[in-house]
């Protein structure tokens, strides 16, 4: 049984600033992170993997530097870590990005047989939540989403029930293998590494795959297999608040003139 975890290193957007003169963002000095949910997913990976066997392998497409990130998935004890980085991957959109992973996915699956992919339900840099829903799709994979609890795996049937977390209620939703789950912060707590595996994740081998070894054409991947792009990043500006009245002293004045104000902007009918 082979399960794939999904990881991607990202900015930690808490200190990210943004340059007023360039629009974008002021990379320099911000430190790097594994993106949250993805640590939910690497968690999810493991447990699986803990209760019925099989490998775990973390994938993650970023610049030579992201092998720090992988260590950080070998130290919690994932069995192979592969680092997809090449300069024809970079500036990669969603949809890019999704045909460098999947043709990675596939290859690993060569190798066993694939049961799952597991992917964070979103980055916190893009925020888009495609990337998954576009490995799927490329791949031929049920898709099940907003994961926030693995309800059973039979791998006799090849069948696995999840429930999902919708909008104000929960899915329980049974599903054919092979297939990909994007998983919600709820679904776990991650672990903590231990030193063992810490130390052995020093030493281990970050396998680097580039695309001599994809072999996928060019106009599919990077800047070239990208129809989107960001224009500008910007934040946006904010008006100052306003303070009316006095809450804790005289609350039914303060909310008197918080009714008059709310009138005067047409946000509350008379």
């Amino acid at each position: 049984m082979l399960i794939v975890a999904c990881i991607k290193q990202v900015p930690d957007t808490t200190q990210v600033k943004i340059d007023p003169v360039t629009n974008t963002l002021v990379r320099q000095g911000i430190p790097i992170i594994v993106n949250p949910y993805d640590t939910n997913a690497l968690e999810e990976s493991l447990r699986l993997r803990d209760r019925f066997g099989g490998r775990v392998v973390a994938v993650s497409m970023g610049p030579p530097n992201a092998d720090v990130t992988l260590r950080k998935a070998l130290a919690l004890g994932v069995n192979e870590a592969v680092l997809l980085s090449d300069r024809a991957f970079g500036g990669a959109d969603t949809l890019a990005t999704s045909c460098v992973l999947s043709a990675a996915i596939a290859k690993l699956a060569e190798e066993d047989e694939l049961t799952l992919v597991v992917c964070g339900k979103q980055t916190i840099d893009g925020d888009t939540a495609q990337v998954g829903p576009g490995i799927a799709t490329r791949m031929g994979l049920t898709q099940l989403t907003l994961v926030d609890s693995v309800e059973n795996l039979d791998l006799k049937a090849r069948r696995i029930r999840v429930r999902r977390k919708l909008e104000g209620r929960h899915e329980i939703v049974e599903a054919p293998l092979p297939a990909l789950l994007t998983v919600v912060r709820e679904i776990n707590r991650p672990r903590y590494p231990t030193v063992p595996h810490r130390l052995d994740s020093l030493k281990a081998e970050v396998k680097v795959w580039d695309n001599k070894v994809l072999n996928l054409d060019v106009n599919t991947i990077g800047l070239k297999g990208s129809p989107t792009c960001v224009r500008r990043i910007f934040s946006p500006e904010r008006e100052k608040g306003e303070i009316l009245g006095d809450a804790l002293r005289d609350p039914a004045g303060a909310t008197g003139l918080l009714v008059e104000k709310l009138v005067q902007k047409d946000l509350l009918p008379l």
